[in-house]
């Protein structure tokens, strides 16, 4: 379980994450949805422990975030993927950054499908290989919350197929999975609960069956956003 009290974080003076208090439960995927700006990444990188907060805490499963990725798994998308690394290369270099057994190394290429793919080079791969890439870094230590950001990016049907049962296994084996995403066809498919953040401000947090704002301004104000992050 994750559980967030108070979060703030400003860059420049204005709020990226304002005061929020939020828990994600496990055996849970969670959906963290709202506009370009809205504050999702910084809130992923907060419970991640990549940022300090100024002000608020954050714990995954009782402990406070420091980095280890055998706690808290997370995908910030294949951008900062060193081109001229292999994929057998840039995986076995995060596991022994982390302490992490070179055998996880080889189950997280079968679990992402990249087994075949070991040898080749990052720059060489699709933009869908290296989402893949990407999101087997973020299994590498087996952790017990997994943190996601716009994952589906350049994958293509069949690998969005792939992830939606990802999710669905990792929620199964008890973690806690928070999915940053515009893809709102999936939130039906593969999110248990969803998250709405409007402005670094929590808007809507709740099971996807029961996350209805009560007044018709709160549902016509939920339903623009949703539209917007379509």
């Amino acid at each position: 379980m994750i559980e967030i009290i108070g979060l703030t974080k400003t860059f420049g003076g204005s709020p990226a994450v304002d005061d929020v208090t939020v828990t994600f439960p496990a055996s849970s995927v969670t959906a963290l949805l709202g506009l370009n700006g809205a504050g999702k990444t910084t809130l992923l990188r907060g419970i991640a422990g990549l940022d300090r907060p100024d002000g608020g805490t954050v714990t995954v499963c009782g402990q406070q975030p420091c980095g280890d990725p055998r706690l808290v798994g997370v995908h910030l998308g294949p951008g900062a993927l060193n081109p001229r690394h292999t994929v057998w290369r840039h995986l076995c270099w995060v596991a022994a950054l982390a302490g992490i057994d070179t055998a996880r190394v080889t189950e997280a290429l079968v679990e992402t499908g990249l087994s075949g793919g070991r040898a080749e080079r990052i720059g060489s791969l699709s933009l869908g290989a290296r989402q893949r890439l990407a999101i087997a870094g973020a299994l590498l230590g087996a952790p017990r919350a997994l943190l996601f950001d716009e994952p589906l990016n350049g994958l293509d049907v069949p690998g969005i197929i792939w992830f939606r049962g990802l999710l669905r296994r990792l929620a199964d084996r008890g973690c806690t999975v928070v999915v940053a995403t515009h893809m709102l066809g999936e939130v039906v498919l593969s999110a248990d609960r969803i998250t709405v953040l409007d402005r670094g401000r929590l808007r809507v947090a709740g099971a996807l069956d029961d996350a209805v704002p009560a007044d018709a301004a709160a549902q016509q104000w939920l339903e623009s956003t949703l539209m917007g992050c379509a």
